[in-house]
């Protein structure tokens, strides 16, 4: 098991939900946890103080991640601080808004994409060269659902960046693992963290939950303990797999 003065992951998107739930989870199995936020810093402080509390070590960092160049700072910062990325979570994204195809301007798509896939893209490429110099590392990438059934209503967008994270994640496995590096992805369901309470309305939700074999949704931890599994060594023969988390809504 790792300490806090030998491994760190980076943790994008902590502030909330499943990604302050991961960076708690892995700061409690021994990791230092570089906690990013973007606009909720409240949030982010939050889950650094948790961390704290109960003896962890935590940094906190801010980057606009849907801004190309932005994440090679925040890499280079995070180096700076920690000076080296052992675990790579890339949670950061968002559905910014429901809005139905026809609605769909250009920069919107282009919005959502940068959020969701771009970000992840130029996160990796500026965390993965230390990974490579040191022969070793982890890479987990949080997806969704919606990947596999194209997301509910006005979802399209971001159902199809999470589909392109999902061959992304399997590509990049392939191709870094001769490195050291594994990679892989997790797929939530339906989570009950503010995603839901922002773009989901409660009519919707039943429903959603509705169709859950497991008759209720996950909860952000019952995510961040699968994130946990992919980086440890009991995972060390997992590459190139997305892990479906949702409580039986989708079986295969």
């Amino acid at each position: 098991m790792p300490n806090s003065d030998s491994q760190v992951a980076l943790v994008t998107g902590a502030s909330s939900g499943i990604g302050a739930a991961a960076a708690k989870t892995l700061a409690a199995r021994g990791y230092g946890v570089v906690v990013h936020y973007n606009s909720n810093a409240t949030g982010a402080r939050q889950t650094v103080d948790a961390i704290e509390k109960d003896g962890g070590k935590a940094w906190l960092v801010r980057a606009d991640l849907s801004r190309g160049g932005v994440a090679r700072d925040l890499v280079t910062e995070v180096l700076r601080l920690t000076h080296r990325i052992d675990v790579l979570v890339n949670n950061a994204g968002s559905l910014v808004a429901r809005k139905a195809f026809l609605e769909l301007t250009d920069d919107f798509w282009q919005q959502v994409l940068n959020v969701n896939l771009n970000s992840v893209f130029w996160v990796t490429r500026a965390a993965v060269p230390q990974m490579i110099a040191r022969g070793s590392g982890v890479i987990i990438n949080v997806s969704s659902i919606a990947a596999r059934n194209g997301g509910g209503p006005g979802a399209i967008p971001y159902a199809s960046a999470k589909a392109a994270l999902t061959c992304f994640t399997k590509g990049l496995a392939r191709e870094l693992i001769s490195y050291g590096i594994r990679v892989n992805a997790v797929n939530p369901g339906v989570i009950l963290t503010p995603f839901h309470e922002t773009f989901t309305t409660p009519e919707r939700m039943q429903a959603m939950v509705s169709m859950i074999p497991q008759a209720r949704a996950g909860a952000a931890e019952e995510i961040s303990g699968v994130i946990a599994f992919l980086a440890s060594d009991a995972a060390s023969h997992i590459v190139g797999e997305s892990i479906e988390i949702n409580g039986g809504m989708l079986m295969e």
